[in-house]
């Protein structure tokens, strides 16, 4: 099985796992060895999982101004969890080509492996979820039809996606592309960075 085969599988486990109570309290029972990737990728959509259901919430018309406020913050941190993680397999995938010498005519991506992973947990939570509508017994018929014709979108995207992060490991480990990670060097939680936080501690 391929890393993105892998890493899909990964992602759906965790998906499944989450839907067992569907509840965003409910606690990380990741199920992979500690310092493995499988255990990392576990967690990146687990992350994404509850940030899915956290963005739902919020969405209701009728929520409570101070329960959106924390759950605004809860999504905040949630993107910083998010944008670390990803952060640290970058790490690992840097770590593991940290002894392949890239070709003088290599080439940059656009895009670094983890973020292209980013990508596909996210799909397959797209996916997961307009399957459900496909297949939703109280919606219309239109309602499945049309949500089908999105699904097929979806998986064709997932193939595409999937192909791309094996071409992309494949092009860094022959030495076609150089891997160079930028940090996402995010300013709104740091509080000597965004001025609201920082002005407020100078009061």
């Amino acid at each position: 099985m391929n890393f993105s085969d892998t890493a899909w599988q990964i992602f759906n486990t965790s998906i499944e796992d989450y839907h067992v109570l569907d509840n965003i309290e409910t606690p990380i029972n990741n199920p992979f060895p500690n310092d493995s990737l499988e255990r990392i990728l576990y967690a990146k959509n687990w992350i994404d999982t509850v940030q899915w259901h956290l963005e739902d919430i919020i969405r209701d018309e009728n929520i409570d101004p101070v329960n959106a406020l924390q759950l605004k913050r809860m999504i905040d941190a949630s993107n910083q969890k998010r944008t670390d993680l990803v952060e640290f397999i970058d790490s690992w995938f840097l770590d593991k080509y940290k002894d392949i010498t890239p070709k003088t005519d290599a080439k940059i991506n656009t895009e670094t492996p983890a973020w292209a992973v980013d990508r596909l947990s996210i799909l397959s939570l797209k996916v997961y979820h307009m399957s459900l509508e496909a297949h939703r017994e109280s919606a219309s018929e239109e309602h499945r039809l049309n949500c089908q014709k999105k699904l097929d979108v979806l998986l064709d995207q997932k193939q595409d996606l999937s192909t791309s992060i094996g071409q992309l490991l494949t092009d860094i480990e022959n030495g076609d592309i150089k891997m160079k990670v930028y940090k996402q060097m995010k300013m709104y939680n740091d509080e000597s960075l965004n001025p609201i936080l920082y002005q407020k501690e100078q009061k």
